[in-house]
């Protein structure tokens, strides 16, 4: 099993600290690895660049004949996920991989309410600057942190994707039944 943060992963496979680099220098490195772009993706967005480089750069290269465990995302991709103080701040959640494939993601759950609100609107924000369609907020979770979440974490298993790994498969659709363009 190997463990590798973050920033490790891009400072391998790519040379760079995913925690400080600008949009402008991953933009830069997606386009020297030959990632493809997206339609929509702005050029100063810099998330969507450190996605792409993650899908395309990274991801394929962890886990090749072992179990690794990536930690400690950047702060901003932080979702429903504790962000740890530091320099850098960085998200407490992982992902596990295994040849290229992620098959897991964890993370401690967020137990603040009003920065899990700070979220749901930011979130908002970049869909209208996307266009795409709101989602509404999920009062209830909102509701149930005001009153005192205890401290939890937790873990979401792809079955679908380890049985794809487990079976040699290259795609999901060799594994399900009804996949998303047949069901």
């Amino acid at each position: 099993v190997e463990y590798l943060s973050y920033h490790d992963c891009f400072q391998q496979q790519l040379g760079l600290d995913p925690h400080t680099a600008t949009a402008e220098i991953l933009r830069n490195c997606a386009r020297q690895n030959g990632v493809p772009t997206v339609n929509g993706l702005a050029d100063d967005d810099r998330d969507g660049w450190l996605d792409l480089l993650m899908s395309f750069c990274v991801q394929p290269q962890l886990g090749r004949g072992h179990l690794c465990f990536v930690y400690d995302y950047p702060e901003n991709q932080a979702a429903l996920a504790r962000v740890r103080p530091g320099n850098p701040a960085v998200a407490e959640r992982f992902e596990l991989f295994i040849d290229g494939v992620e098959l897991a993601n964890g993370f401690h759950e967020l137990q603040d309410a009003k920065e899990q609100r700070a979220r749901f609107e930011a979130d908002l924000v970049q869909r209208k600057t996307e266009c795409l369609e709101p989602i509404a907020l999920d009062e209830r979770l909102l509701d149930a942190l005001k009153s005192g979440l205890p401290a939890c974490a937790g873990v979401a298993l792809g079955l679908d994707r380890l049985q794809m790994v487990l079976n040699g498969e290259q795609s999901l659709r060799d594994v399900l039944s009804f996949d998303y363009e047949r069901s």
